[in-house]
């Protein structure tokens, strides 16, 4: 049985280096233009080759090209992809872009006074917040003293000097005169002097625009630790108007606004807020009054 193995084995080697030739004729003159000696073996070595290098280019193609992301089941992966770099980038730039044209949006409408208002859409946990701020008994610091204290003298500092109230000459009662709604929303605290709220909180959906009560001046327009982005109106008959924590002030110092113009951009700035809401003081002949009683809010 060896021997008969041994045989055949012999008999293949010798098929293998039996050599043969190859010749390349003209077909009309039967001339002959190349002979090749060629064996079994050579034919099997130079296959060989040529597959190993073409398998070797098809693969190098395939890693250091972009052709092996057109493979059935390829999956790119992040870490190395430089086009899914690309298109997170691009997908965060479109958010930020969103939200930039929402921003300015809000901001057309409020000078435009184009606001709709929906007080469904208020958060219950904002409510919950401001309501609970307002039940502490907060101090007025030194600028509410100062900025009250001028509301009794009628002057007032501004960043280009000092501006005196003169339209407090009109001689009519408070009870007399017609104010806006600064914004229609829900009442979170109402006017308690006892407690040192010299106004009413209301709580309204954010970028809300914050309307002026009447016609008057811009007497303040600025930021505070306590009370954020400040405005203030000095109206006729020596009344002045509040409105505080706002996100955004639309109106300078000297400044006349007519009633319902948007002079700010409900917020949530300052120290003593916990949500998004209005604190809205009215003064009149330098003492706080309710604006309930004369404001349908």
């Amino acid at each position: 049985m060896e021997k008969e193995g041994n045989k055949k084995w012999d008999n293949i080697k010798k098929r293998l280096q039996h050599q043969y030739r190859l010749v390349v004729m003209n077909d009309e003159t039967f001339e002959e233009v190349g002979s090749y000696r060629l064996t079994w073996m050579n034919v099997y070595i130079a296959l060989s080759v040529l597959l190993v290098f073409l398998v070797t280019i098809v693969s190098l193609l395939f890693i250091y090209t972009p052709i092996h992301r057109y493979l059935p089941g390829y999956s790119m992966t992040p870490k190395n992809s430089d086009l899914y770099r690309v298109e997170k980038r691009i997908a965060a730039l479109e958010k930020e872009v969103n939200a930039r044209d929402i921003y300015l949006q809000s901001i057309r409408d409020a000078l435009t006074n184009n606001v709709k208002i929906e007080p469904e859409n208020i958060k219950e946990e904002d409510e919950a917040q401001v309501a609970q701020t307002d039940k502490e008994i907060v101090e007025p610091n030194a600028e509410d003293y100062q900025l009250r204290k001028a509301v009794e003298r009628g002057r007032f500092a501004g960043k280009d000097g000092e501006i005196t109230s003169n339209i407090g000459t009109v001689n009519r009662s408070i009870e007399q005169m017609f104010f806006v709604p600064p914004l229609k929303g829900t009442t979170s605290s109402g006017f308690r002097p006892d407690k040192k709220h010299y106004g009413i909180d209301i709580i309204a959906p954010r970028n809300t625009a914050i309307k002026a009560v009447a016609d008057g001046v811009v007497i303040t327009s600025d930021w505070t630790y306590d009370t954020g982005n400040v405005i203030a109106v000095q109206h006729e008959n020596n009344i002045v108007s509040f409105y505080k924590h706002n996100s955004v002030l639309l109106k300078k110092v000297g400044s006349f606004v007519k009633a319902g113009e948007a002079v700010a951009i409900i917020g949530n700035t300052g120290e003593l807020t916990d949500g998004p809401h209005l604190h809205f003081e009215l003064w009149y002949n330098g003492n706080p009054v309710n604006p309930a009683e004369y404001i349908n809010f």
